[in-house]
This record gives structure tokens, C-alpha cells and sequence, in this order.
């Protein structure tokens, strides 16, 4: 029969002599609903895809992109969102350093804040090993490749995506508590956050590694999976989004409630704009975004699921950051007080440092040194004055 074959877009399954191998259009194009065959001849030579990819995958070569155009495309998105990434780690790792070095931010809402951001930088690191191990060789046959680091990274890449779901999910919840309660056990909470936060992802991580193990240990884990395996991932993601989503709109409720009630019903402007101004603060914070695509297939809206959830999910992880540490006001207040701290100690090292120097160099320190050696000294006097007398 006819081995399996990589083609440089699909991967086409072992076939046995005169067997017919259909197979969907692969994820690279928009077009799903095309189908593609290939013939095992009796040489025990695949033959050429029928219809070819121009015909079967949506585009032809008079009014859409082909193969290389794709490419091309995926290739400028993926230094987009490397460089979203990128942005991210650092202003995160930057953020992370801040709250920790300062026993001022030491609270519960910032170590949920400190938590969310090691999530997104486990995100943002899981995307680039994933894209080092898997697509870093052009060559690679990925129908052979099966390898114990591919799958590790296919794994730590959906947990990490896991992870910060829930971390979001966890960020949306402390804050419809500290909305509805007025007290808060701080330190009682904080563990049941942190608890839920890594066990959750990593409880369902498991279940999916097993599941994989004994159902559908194929390629690196990153090919279609069936119903079963697809929705032990998809289904914890979408009920998070789907609560925060809740919580969202329950947050917003409860932010118009207040601000009508501080007001009293003043300047509608005013009220607006504040709102404005809650609601892009908590969208990120939140990832209300991802509802956009969280319930259509995973063909609905290519470009515009890339742009949303690739493009600015990327920039997330730094938008979080900019917004909960750089531009807080007592992040700023305390940055600039230790600056000012700092500039001063840097200050004084240097006066001291200066006028100690200039007392050693100077000629008449010696002569100081003398004088002030004959006042405490009357001993020393003395016996000058006897030198004097027998000199004489």
C-alpha cells in the first residue's frame, strides 16, 4: 500500500493498493466544506489530490489568495502576535516585580491580580515554544512526527490557555464579591482562589493527557480532535467565558446603580462617561472579547477570530498590566516617592563621598589636625616646651 505522505499542507493517512482517501480542506484556508481525494495506484504511488487545492479549498488563482499568499499572510500575522507576546512577558514580569517589592501592594486583590499575571505570561511562553518545536523547521514531516517534546508542548499549551481562563474567571468573581459583600475574608478567599485557579486547569489537563493517551494518540496532539477529546478543553473554556460574561453584564448593572445613586440623577454626560470608562477597564480584565466567537465552530469568521483572539489577545496580557499596575495611582505615587528616595541616598553618598576627600587632600587639615592635638594634649605641651629648654 501507499505509506503516509505529507504533501506540505495535509498529512494523508496510510492507504492500502486501489483505496480512495478523502479528507477535508486543511485549517490554512478559509473554505471548510470542500472535500479532497487521493488515489493509492497500483504502482503504490499516491496520486495528485482531485479536485486540486485551487478548485476544492475556496480560492482560485483569478480572485482569491493562493497557497503562497496564505502563507505569506499567516507568516506577517504570527510576528503580529509575537510581538503582542513579547510586550506582554515583559510588562508582566515588569508588573509582577512592582507588586512584589513593595509590601504596600501586598493584598488580596493584587496577588489575584499577581496570579492572573503569571497566567498570561505562561500563555504567552506556551505560544512560543509551541511555534519552536512545531513550526520552526519548514521541512518537517508532521504525518511522522510524534515525539514525546511535541506533545509536551501541545499539553503546557492548553493548560496554560486553561489556566488563564480560570484566572480570568477568578478575577471577575472576587470582583462581584467585593460589589455584593461588605466584608471580605481576605486570607480565607485568597486560598480557594489560588486552589481553583491552578487545580481546576490541571485536574481537567489530566483528564484530557489520558483521554488522548488511550483514544486518540495521534501526531502531536494538535490535529482535529473528536467530540469527546475537543469538549473536555472547549467545554470549561466556554463555561468561563459564558460566567464572566454573566458577571460582566451583572458588574456593569451594579456600577450604574451606584453611580446614579452617588449622583442623583445629575448630569447624564458625567454618569456616561464614567461608565465609559468602568466598562473598557474591566473588558480586558474580564476577556469579554472571546465571547464574540465562544459558541460558532472553530471555521466561523477565520480572519476576524485570528485578528480578535490571536491580534489582540495577544496585547492582552500588556493591556492588563497597563492598566492595573502602571496606571494606577498608588503604583505611580509609590514609584516616585522610591525614585525620589533613591536620587537622595545617591545624593548623599556623593556629598559625603566629595567631602570626605576634599578634608584628606586639604593642606590645612594638617595644621587643624596639630592644633586641635595641642588643646586636648597638655602632656604633648609639655613636653615640647622641655625640648625647647634643653635644646637650648
Amino acid at each position: 500500500g501507499c505509506a503516509r505522505d505529507w504533501d506540505g499542507l495535509t498529512c494523508w493517512p496510510r492507504a492500502t493498493f486501489g483505496e480512495v482517501v478523502k479528507i477535508p480542506c486543511p485549517q490554512f484556508f478559509e473554505e471548510f466544506t470542500s472535500f479532497l481525494q487521493r488515489n493509492c495506484t497500483q504502482e503504490e504511488y499516491w496520486s495528485e489530490p482531485f479536485p486540486p487545492y485551487t478548485i476544492a479549498c475556496g480560492f482560485d488563482e483569478g480572485s482569491s489568495k493562493g497557497p503562497e499568499d496564505q502563507k505569506s499572510y499567516y507568516s506577517a500575522f504570527w510576528r503580529v502576535y509575537t510581538a503582542g507576546y513579547a510586550a506582554s512577558v515583559t510588562s508582566l514580569i515588569t508588573a509582577l516585580i512592582v507588586f512584589a517589592a513593595f509590601r504596600k501592594f501586598h493584598c488580596t486583590r493584587n496577588y489575584i491580580h499577581m496570579h492572573l499575571f503569571v497566567s498570561f505570561i505562561l500563555r504567552a511562553v506556551a505560544v512560543f515554544t509551541k511555534d519552536a518545536v512545531l513550526f520552526a523547521d519548514e521541512t518537517m514531516d508532521h504525518c511522522l512526527m510524534s515525539t514525546v517534546a511535541c506533545k509536551a508542548a501541545v499539553a503546557f499549551f492548553q493548560f496554560s490557555i486553561l489556566a488563564n481562563f480560570f484566572w480570568l474567571l477568578i478575577e471577575g468573581i472576587y470582583l462581584q464579591t467585593l460589589l455584593l459583600l461588605t466584608f471580605v475574608s481576605n486570607k480565607k478567599f485568597v486560598w480557594w482562589f489560588i486552589f481553583t485557579g491552578w487545580g481546576a486547569p490541571t485536574a481537567v489537563m489530566l483528564t484530557w493527557v489520558l483521554t488522548r493517551i488511550h483514544q486518540q494518540n495521534t501526531g502531536c496532539w494538535d490535529d482535529d480532535e473528536n467530540g469527546v477529546v475537543l469538549w473536555i478543553i472547549k467545554g470549561p473554556i466556554l463555561l468561563t467565558v459564558l460566567i464572566n460574561f454573566i458577571i460582566f453584564i451583572n458588574v456593569i448593572r451594579i456600577l450604574v446603580h451606584k453611580l446614579k445613586s452617588q449622583e442623583g440623577g445629575g448630569n447624564h454626560s458625567s454618569h456616561f462617561v464614567r461608565l465609559a470608562k468602568s466598562t473598557l477597564l474591566l473588558i480586558p480584565l474580564f476577556g469579554v472579547h472571546y465571547i464574540v466567537f465562544a459558541f460558532f465552530p472553530e471555521s466561523t469568521g477565520l480572519e476576524a477570530r485570528l485578528y480578535i483572539e490571536l491580534g489582540l489577545g495577544s496585547f492582552q496580557g500588556f493591556v492588563v498590566a497597563l492598566l492595573y499596575c502602571f496606571s494606577n495611582a498608588e503604583v505611580q505615587t509609590e514609584l516616585k516617592k522610591q525614585l525620589c528616595k533613591w536620587q537622595h541616598q545617591e545624593y548623599l553618598t556623593f556629598t559625603h563621598k566629595h567631602g570626605a576627600l576634599s578634608r584628606e587632600t586639604s593642606p590645612v587639615n594638617y595644621v587643624t589636625q596639630l592644633s586641635l592635638l595641642d588643646k586636648i594634649s597638655p602632656k604633648r605641651r609639655t613636653s615640647v616646651l622641655q625640648d625647647g629648654v634643653t635644646t637650648v
